[in-house]
């Protein structure tokens, strides 16, 4: 059997700052371990764990998860809280964080299956003897928070929430809490939603990535004072593209209300081609994000569309001749 000290698994930096927040807000002594952490990018799962431990050792709270996710912001969650924030609906977001959970959260994967009428976000995978209750609440409680700081939280009714470990004391906090039925020592940890949820919108008050996307469009079009509007709309589109990971030209020339051979044509009589486009977005958008001493090369690999941080750091290469890493360095913030 797999022990806890083979698993190789991470999390984001920033559950580590939202440790220490939780301490400073409670009056809690921060341990030296937790100090530890504050500057490491990632860290095992198996510290994480540890920490949690520790403190649900030390403080005894019920459902201790769910209370440390109450003080959850985005800078914990890093760049997952900002893409979302490009999302339309819950549906969208609930994608995108499939997408992106191990950014933050290795500890568990995460799944997401369709269930006649329900939708079941599942965390699975890791050996049960891997995790703890407070490992899993608070992975589920932290989506969940996650949503509700951009949300109508309110109007977002979950179905169930299941846990594999027995159920603890106090078990009416957790219903509480996710205000539904809750369910232990079942197969899996997860949340059931109904499908009709998934359409719900996400709240305009707070788009912080989008108002940066929008500066971002704006400083590329400054560097393009003679394009056309077609050229200023396709920038922006590509833009977002890349925030959704929808930037293929068939989806493009469809938000430009234009088929493939038009934009392609459009873009033959400058000389030009949608890659070419396309990759000199990205370069402008990379040397913005390598300004960015709190984004990491993976991350920015993410944001530009790029599955791979190879392929990003390639690219990069043949565009300003040094690695990425390199161009950091000559060009801090």
């Amino acid at each position: 059997m797999q022990k806890l000290k083979d698993y190789t698994g991470s999390v984001y930096g920033g559950l580590g700052h939202l440790l220490y927040a939780y301490c400073q807000q409670k009056g809690i002594p921060v341990s030296i371990k937790l100090q530890q952490v504050q500057n490491l990018e990632r860290f095992d799962f198996s510290l994480w764990r540890s920490l949690l431990i520790d403190m649900d050792q030390q403080l005894h709270t019920p459902a201790l998860g769910l209370e440390i996710a109450e003080y959850v912001e985005p800078k914990h969650l890093g760049i997952i809280a900002y893409i979302a924030l490009s999302c339309e609906s819950l549906s969208e977001a609930l994608y995108r964080y499939h997408d992106f959970h191990r950014l933050i959260y290795d500890g568990t994967t995460l799944q997401v299956e369709m269930l006649e009428d329900l939708i079941a976000i599942r965390w699975g995978e890791l050996p049960i003897h891997l995790t703890t209750q407070t490992t899993d609440e608070i992975a589920i409680a932290l989506m969940l928070q996650f949503l509700k700081h951009y949300m109508e939280f309110d109007d977002i009714h979950l179905h169930e929430v299941h846990f594999r470990h027995p159920a603890p004391k106090n078990q009416g906090l957790y219903e509480q809490y996710f205000r539904c039925k809750v369910r232990f020592s079942q197969p899996y940890a997860q949340v059931l939603l109904p499908v009709s949820e998934l359409s719900k919108p996400i709240r305009q008050g707070d788009q912080t990535l989008q108002h940066l996307l929008m500066q971002q469009a704006q400083a590329l079009l400054d560097k393009l004072p003679n394009s056309t509007q077609i050229d200023q709309r396709l920038q922006q589109a590509i833009l977002l593209g890349l925030q959704k990971h929808q930037f293929q030209i068939e989806h493009i020339a469809t938000q430009l209300n234009l088929s493939v051979r038009q934009l392609q044509r459009h873009l033959q009589q400058q000389g030009s081609t949608y890659q070419q486009r396309m990759q000199e977005i990205r370069f402008l958008l990379a040397r913005q994000y390598l300004q960015n001493p709190h984004l990491s090369l993976h991350e920015i690999a993410l944001l530009l569309g790029y599955s791979e941080q190879s392929a990003f750091q390639r690219a990069f290469k043949q565009w300003a001749n040094l690695t990425p890493q390199q161009w950091r360095l000559h060009n801090p913030e």
